[in-house]
């Protein structure tokens, strides 16, 4: 055994030239291009990763497309019946509405000029204080607010069951 057929294992003995040797060529590229086109179409299929994320993405995109779709029916239904409320209101209820509107916003209006000008300025500014503290914190006071709406109510339905 020759020690040049060792290193060469898997290199394709050179074919004498010849008038089929330039088709052999051919044949031998177009198998490799083949192979190489078929090995990375195995990656792909291999690739659980990318065809994850594929899929994620395709699915958002079509989850995105049917809320926009949701909110533009809803828009558009809104939009109706609106319409129609108002179309079936008779003109004189629309203006006594809007009177009353209007007097019930300059009467608060008043309200609060008259109770600013009556509460004592260190009041105002510990009420300023405690309002600037509360819109920094609304969640956890929500939640408190929430808890013991759920604790009164429980308490409540306990109370009527003796």
């Amino acid at each position: 055994m020759k020690d040049d057929a060792r290193t060469n294992i898997g290199t394709p003995e050179p074919t004498p030239a010849g008038p089929g040797s330039a088709e052999l060529r051919d044949q031998v590229e177009r198998t490799r291009d083949e192979l190489g086109q078929t090995v990375e179409a195995l990656a792909a299929k291999a690739d659980i990763k990318a065809q994850a994320k594929e899929r994620t993405a395709a699915v958002k995109g079509q989850a995105a497309e049917k809320a926009a779709l949701v909110s533009e029916q809803i828009r558009e239904k809104a939009g109706n019946a609106a319409r129609l409320v108002k179309d079936t209101t008779p003109d004189l209820l629309l203006e006594k509405t809007a009177q009353a509107a209007a007097q019930m916003q300059e009467s608060a209006t008043k309200v609060a000029q008259y109770a600013t000008d009556k509460t004592p300025d260190p009041l105002l500014e510990k009420a300023g204080q405690a309002a600037t503290a509360t819109r920094a914190n609304r969640t956890p006071l929500l939640v408190v607010g929430a808890a013991v709406v759920v604790f009164l109510l429980v308490r409540r339905g306990r109370g009527r069951r003796r």
